[in-house]
């Protein structure tokens, strides 16, 4: 069943169109994941299909009796209420549960709100988006729209609604920058791109093959086009003249030819690596304490972060995360302990909330105020050189920043943060309202940063892609560090309750320790593994051979990029050919990560002499 229908929509917002002669629809049971490059107009599209906003041409048709819930991407309550009433104040109107309040109060705690009665103008934005999150989930609506429903979430609570989208029975069109969600929930994704709306019957990891494939075909398409292009250009320069028909049947196709556009190239943020040298000595945390009150936030920490660190901070929000990340940065002092910072040490702090940006400016001056040239391995560029490369035209660069979308007030943001040319980078929630496509080119920039990076997170696939440790708050101030990404620090923790488990059961030695000497245990282990830091065997090997490995993949990816060319126009070969470089692809970046982490331990191994 048809759900809701919009038809040659247009949308243009001061001087952008945003989309023109549109067509989309929303049947029902489809989970809709919507994608694009932030500033394009997915947020408007949101606003039209819920009936908020008004297209300027086309129209929107919905099924009778259909009941759609929004969720704003900042979203606004009334002063003075509290958090328990603004999740039900709508809903009362439309559910018929029993017990109303109690489904209130479990989504609620469900999505870290704890406080009922507090005044929601109290809270942070944070908090205020996942409340009105919770009014949203309770309602029993036909159809959600969610814009940004991840964003400040942790990673327990994204998983939960996860969990819960998937099992929705209503129809859900959404925006969301979470690739891993993104896949697990959507069974459809629309990407709006430069004006044009394409749909894809997939998943996240379905589109991106299925993109790959139709932007293959489009340029193939484009090749032959360029090929009967020169030849009829030759025959025209020949002196041909229109006497016969055929003749002038020729001359037309080839002025069709012409007129017609080829393929637009995706525009894509280009981010030269623009850092400072870093010395020796790097950034030194021993013993830290930090807590307000009664709570203790973090209880103990010491770490000396090594040149071309890679590390991730997780856990459940309010646990200390943020702070912990401004100690270090020296813009929160610690109750006790210390931090000591090289002398070539240059920060660079991603916050969360856009922290120093002043709205009043234009694009060009807030660039303006950190450099007016920096230098890149490509040699000097501008300020305005680098808003360009960063999605902003000249004619965009004179804007206000109020009137940019909040994904451009983002990508604006990280452009300043780079342009100060920082050889440390902390980024606290980088993820939040950047799109996807940022985010991939932002991970391949830190792949080549040169200094070390430290990420506070939730999105689990942006630290499985840059995080080589995680650092995980588990409770009473404590951080405990394992190795690896996102997923490996979810394996551990599994394994690990597995055995608990069976250490209840009876299962595993009979002899059981206190939680604190195993913990004192590992803390040990792993100081002696530290001291004894070595290749073993088969990693020794592997580091002798893995260069020759890669520059082997590289050159077969070559040979079957030429043999793509070369059979353009064969779409079954060129489906073959296509699926053979995504696996060398894939082998390719498994080994370069590889390589990553051998080159990594060499340095240590080396340090450690």
């Amino acid at each position: 069943m048809n759900l809701v229908t919009a038809e040659h929509l247009k949308k243009t917002y001061t001087e952008r169109q945003l989309f023109n002669d549109v067509s989309f629809s929303v049947n029902e049971g489809e989970k809709i994941g919507l994608i694009g490059i932030n500033g394009t107009g997915k947020s408007t599209l949101l606003k039209i299909i819920a009936g908020l906003e008004e297209p300027d041409e086309g129209s929107v048709v919905k099924a009778r009796n259909l009941y759609i819930r929004y969720l704003p991407q900042n979203p606004v309550f009334e002063p003075g209420q509290t958090v328990l009433e603004c999740v039900l104040r709508e809903n009362m109107q439309h559910e018929h549960s029993w017990d109303l309040e109690g489904d209130a109060k479990s989504i609620l705690n469900r999505l870290g709100i704890t406080d009922y009665q507090a005044k929601v103008d109290t809270l942070s934005g944070g908090q205020k988006k996942r409340v009105a999150l919770a009014g949203v989930l309770l309602s029993s609506a036909d159809l959600l729209i969610l814009d940004e429903p991840t964003n400040h979430l942790d990673s327990d609570m994204a998983d939960w609604l996860e969990n819960y989208l998937k099992k929705f029975r209503g129809a859900l069109l959404m925006i969301t920058h979470d690739r891993y969600f993104l896949d697990s929930v959507s069974n459809r994704i629309v990407e709006l791109d430069k004006g044009e709306l394409y749909s894809y019957q997939t998943n996240y990891a379905g589109f991106l093959e299925l993109k790959a494939e139709r932007q293959a075909m489009e340029q193939a398409t484009e090749r032959k086009r360029q090929s009967i292009l020169r030849t009829e250009l030759a025959w025209i320069r020949r002196g041909a003249r229109a006497r016969s028909t055929k003749q002038k049947g020729r001359i037309k196709r080839f002025e069709e030819l012409s007129a017609a556009e080829g393929p637009v190239a995706d525009e894509a943020v280009e981010m030269s690596s623009v850092s400072s040298r870093l010395g020796r000595t790097t950034i030194e945390i021993s013993h830290l304490r930090k807590g307000y009150g009664n709570q203790i936030l973090i209880a103990d920490f010491s770490y000396i972060f090594l040149k071309n660190d890679r590390i991730g901070i997780v856990g459940p929000n309010g646990c200390g995360k943020s702070t912990l990340m401004k100690m270090i940065a020296g813009w929160v002092q610690p109750d006790s302990g210390s931090r000591t910072i090289g002398q070539t040490v240059k920060m660079g702090y991603f916050s969360q909330e856009n922290e120093d940006m002043d709205e009043s400016l234009r694009v060009i001056d807030y660039i303006k105020e950190i450099a007016e040239y920096v230098r890149t391995p490509e040699g000097l560029v501008s300020a305005s050189q680098m808003l360009e490369r960063f999605l902003f035209p000249s004619h965009v660069q004179y804007t206000v920043i109020s009137k940019l979308s909040g994904g451009e007030r983002r990508r604006l943001y990280l452009l300043r943060i780079l342009m100060s040319a920082p050889n440390v980078l902390l980024l606290d929630e980088p993820t939040n309202d950047l799109d996807i496509e940022t985010l991939t080119i932002l991970e391949d920039y830190l792949d080549r940063f040169d200094g070390i990076v430290i990420a506070v997170s939730h999105d689990r696939y942006f630290l499985d892609r840059v995080a080589r440790r995680i650092f995980a708050f588990e409770g009473n101030g404590a951080l405990r560090q394992y190795e690896g990404g996102y997923t490996d620090y979810q394996a551990a923790r599994q394994e690990e309750q597995s055995e608990s488990e069976g250490e209840l059961t009876g299962a595993g030695n009979d002899r059981k320790l206190p939680a604190s000497s195993g913990t004192e245990r590992r803390k040990d282990d792993g100081r002696r593994r530290e001291k004894k830091l070595k290749f073993s065997y088969v990693e020794q090997r592997e580091w002798e051979t893995i260069e020759a490995e890669i520059e082997k993949l590289e050159e077969e990816l070559a040979e079957l990029e030429r043999q793509t060319e070369a059979c353009a126009s064969d779409y079954s070969a060129l489906s073959e050919l296509m699926k053979e470089k995504e696996e060398k692809e894939a082998q390719l970046e498994q080994r370069m990560e590889r390589w990553m982490y051998l080159n990594d331990l060499a340095e240590r191994i080396e340090a450690q002499k």
